[in-house]
Order: C-alpha cells, then sequence, then structure tokens
C-alpha cells in the first residue's frame, strides 16, 4: 500500500456513510440476530473457533449480512476476499480462486469468499463457483435479500448452511441509535447532539427493522440541524419525521415479501378478516403494486372461496377488475378494497372448486366415456340415423322446469361433483335441488 491509497482509505473511513462506519468489528458489538449468533448458537461458536463453512445469509437490508461477513473477516485467520454480484464476472472469480488455490496449495491457507447480493449472479457464474466450494478451494458466504431456495443454484444451496436474519426489534435499532450518536470514535459523538426520547422511539418504529435505514436517518438530522441555544443539537420527532418522512415499504415484486404479502391477502379474505384484507391491499399499493395484480387474485378469490355461496362476490370482483383498468390509481384503490371487503365479509364455500377438481380427477382416471344417445346433437347430418338425441326430454315440457334422466356417462351414474355447502345462498341451492328431485316426473334413461 503507497501513501496515495493509505490517505484515500483513511479519507472513506472519514467521508463514508453513519452505516458504513458503524459496522461493528467483533461478534460482542453484534445487536440482535441472537437466534443465530447468541452465545450458544451455531454461528457463533463457530465464528468464535474460526471453523467457519460455507454459509448463506438470508434476510431483509439493514438486518446485518455484510455485517457479519466484515465480523468474520475480522475474526478468521483465512484470507477474506469479498465480490459484489452485481459488478464481479467471471474473470473476478478466476482471480479469487486463483489466489485460494496459490494460498491453500502454498502456504495450507483457507480462503473465504465472500459474495454480496449473490442472487444477482447468474446460473452459469454460480456453476463456476461449484466445483471450488465443493473441493474446499474457497468457504463460500453469500448474502442475499432473495429467497436462496429459489434464487441460489441448488448444488451451492446444498453444500452450504443457510441462516435467516430477521428484522431488527425496534429495542435494537434503539442500542444502534444511542451508539450512533454518542461514539466519538466512529459515530457522531463529536457532534454534541442529543437524541430526544420521542425521537428515538420514532425512529426505532419508523424503521421496521433495517438499521441502515435508522442511521442513514439520525445522520441526516445531525448533518442538517442548526444548535439550539445549549449550544447542542436536539433531534426531536419534528426533526426524525423530516429526515424518513415515510415508513420504508419492505417490499420486492419480485421477491418473498411481494409472494408473502399476496399470500397473507388471499388468505385474510378467505378467512373473513376484512380489516386484515384491506391492510394488506394497503401494504401492496403503497409498494407500488400492479392494482390490476391485486384485481385478479380478488376474483380469483370470489369464485374459489365465495362461490355460490354469494354469487353477487363475482359480479363485484369482476367490476373492481374492470374499473381498475378503467380508472387506474390513485381512485382505482376504493374499487379494490369495496371488492376486498366485500369477498371477504360473504359467505364461503369451495363447493364448486372441489367440483371442477374431482371432476377433472375423474376424466383423466376414466377418459373420454361414451355421452348417452339422447343428449348428442340430433341436428348435423344422418345423426338421427344413429339414434343421436332420440329419447331427450325438454325439461321445460315437466312441471318445475325438471325432469329426471340420465345426464352423466352411464358408467358415471349416480356420481357427484357438486355438493353445496350448508352456507349462504347454497343453502337455498341445495333446497331448491332437493325439492326438483324429490317432485320430479319421468325415469332416467
Amino acid at each position: 500500500m503507497d501513501l496515495f491509497d493509505y490517505a484515500r482509505q483513511n479519507s472513506m473511513k472519514r467521508e463514508s456513510p453513519l452505516a458504513a462506519r458503524m459496522r461493528p468489528t467483533t461478534l460482542d458489538e453484534v445487536v440482535g440476530q441472537q437466534h443465530i449468533i447468541g452465545k450458544d448458537k451455531l454461528l457463533y461458536r463457530a465464528i468464535k473457533a474460526d471453523k467457519i463453512s460455507s454459509i448463506i445469509l438470508y434476510g431483509p437490508p439493514g438486518t446485518g449480512k455484510t455485517t457479519l461477513a466484515k465480523v468474520i473477516a475480522n475474526t478468521t485467520k483465512a484470507e477474506f476476499m469479498q465480490l459484489n454480484a452485481t459488478v464481479a464476472g467471471k474473470k473476478d472469480m478466476e482471480e479469487v480462486v486463483a489466489k485460494a488455490k496459490e494460498n491453500l496449495g502454498g502456504f495450507g491457507r483457507k480462503t473465504i469468499l465472500f459474495i454480496d447480493e449473490i442472487h444477482r449472479f447468474n446460473k452459469g457464474q454460480q456453476d463456476y463457483l461449484l466445483p471450488f466450494v465443493e473441493d474446499g478451494t474457497v468457504i463460500l458466504i453469500g448474502a442475499t435479500t432473495e429467497n436462496p431456495y429459489f434464487e441460489v443454484n441448488g448444488a451451492l444451496i446444498s453444500r452450504s448452511v443457510i441462516f435467516e436474519l430477521k428484522p431488527l426489534e425496534p429495542e435494537d435499532i434503539k442500542v444502534l441509535l444511542r451508539r450512533a450518536v454518542t461514539d466519538t470514535e466512529k459515530g457522531m459523538g463529536g457532534y454534541d447532539a442529543v437524541l430526544e426520547p420521542d425521537a428515538e422511539e420514532f425512529l426505532s418504529e419508523i424503521a421496521d427493522g433495517d438499521a441502515r435505514h435508522a442511521l442513514n436517518a439520525i445522520e441526516l438530522g445531525i448533518l442538517t440541524t442548526d444548535r439550539s441555544s445549549d449550544g447542542k443539537i436536539h433531534i426531536t420527532a419534528e426533526v426524525a419525521r423530516e429526515c424518513i418522512q415515510k415508513r420504508v415499504a419492505r417490499y420486492d415484486k419480485d421477491g418473498d415479501n411481494h409472494y408473502d404479502t399476496i399470500s397473507a391477502f388471499i388468505k385474510s379474505m378467505r378467512g373473513s378478516d376484512p380489516d386484515a384484507a384491506v391492510y394488506y391491499l394497503a401494504r401492496m399499493l403503497n409498494a407500488g403494486e400492479d392494482p390490476k395484480f391485486i384485481a385478479r387474485r380478488i376474483v380469483i378469490c370470489a369464485s374459489e372461496d365465495v362461490g355460490n355461496a354469494d354469487p353477487m362476490a363475482l359480479q363485484v370482483a369482476v367490476a373492481a377488475f374492470l374499473a381498475t383498468e378503467r380508472i387506474g390509481m390513485p381512485e382505482c384503490q376504493i374499487n379494490l378494497s369495496q371488492a376486498a371487503s366485500y369477498v371477504a365479509t360473504a359467505p364461503k364455500s369451495n363447493a364448486a372448486v372441489n367440483a371442477i377438481f374431482e371432476a377433472t380427477e375423474t376424466v383423466k382416471k376414466t377418459g373420454n366415456l361414451p355421452i348417452p344417445t339422447h343428449l348428442q346433437d340430433a341436428h348435423y347430418k344422418s345423426a338421427s340415423k344413429l339414434g343421436h338425441g332420440i329419447g331427450y326430454k325438454y325439461a321445460h315440457d315437466y312441471p318445475n322446469n325438471y325432469v329426471k334422466q340420465q345426464y352423466l356417462p352411464y358408467e358415471l351414474n349416480g356420481k357427484e361433483f357438486y355438493r353445496p355447502s350448508g352456507n349462504g345462498y347454497e343453502v337455498k341451492i341445495k333446497e331448491h335441488m332437493k325439492f326438483l328431485k324429490d317432485n320430479a316426473q319421468g325415469d332416467s334413461n
């Protein structure tokens, strides 16, 4: 390292964002994530013993994935190398592997390779790493915000231990905020700032478990707030609100939160909880989800979970979908709220779903069974000579517009697919069908 490199690194330490400067260097400094780095936990013991194996750290932004990698870097005797998957290419990986082989063969020293945002590597790049992870040339530490089971090569997954990091608790965020305000070496301690209790409470809640977001806010507040008459910089709730303004929407339209939130939305409608349904609707819209995507799910739920217990649910849902297409945001959120709350409060039945699934399985097992002759079309050429349509009973010629005759293939005689539930309008359907059958004329063909 020459003089200019040394000066540049020192400058970066001073000028880098607070969140980067405050990053812990030892396990004892790490806040939160006790479910994986508590003193009796596997990862804690592995780091302390310098016996780390290939791992993948998975969790939302600001929960400490890179922090844990840096702690390992400061603890291990192995060579620690780092790549960011957003900018690294195959040449970079080849250089790392060459260095790792040199370390292992020439000095008996292990190499730990930390790949940030590993989900950004394509399949070919991940495949390249596999043999070197497998034979121990490199010990892999991957960090990702995406579910690794979806985004990371299955072979790499099988050779790694996955640790899921959770959003930090508000109390954890408070610890970090206090440390940032008072730390004179790495933090903002030299500014003589005071974090008021109401501001601390606000920031710890609004950060939504993201330490980086909270630290960025407190840094901005201290750097842009004038000193009070007592000579101190007071970070009040008002200042804190100006520095964050809006809760971070922890939502990725291609990631876990997308699927988790739409799942919670659908299950809330199915479970007849309109408050939860509207809440998850608001979360999705606030995060920029496509309202047409949401509308389609309401339409599906109206048939899948409400069905004929309330036939109006499908009409309301389809109308909301059309309104969403034609009106757009922000007004269509009202249409979506109406539809979601209607579907959530409607009586429920999945009888129609069970009917089509059971009928489909029967078709797969039995194939195309012969259609009863009297139901076949009698209008096309020579059909009557074949007996098609002969003996068909026209329902409207009989009382209650119903007559007994064989509709299913004879091999399925007596088979039931649609069984109305005892909920909502299906009670009337069940009563109506019983009345028709009890008072029917005619015999099955």
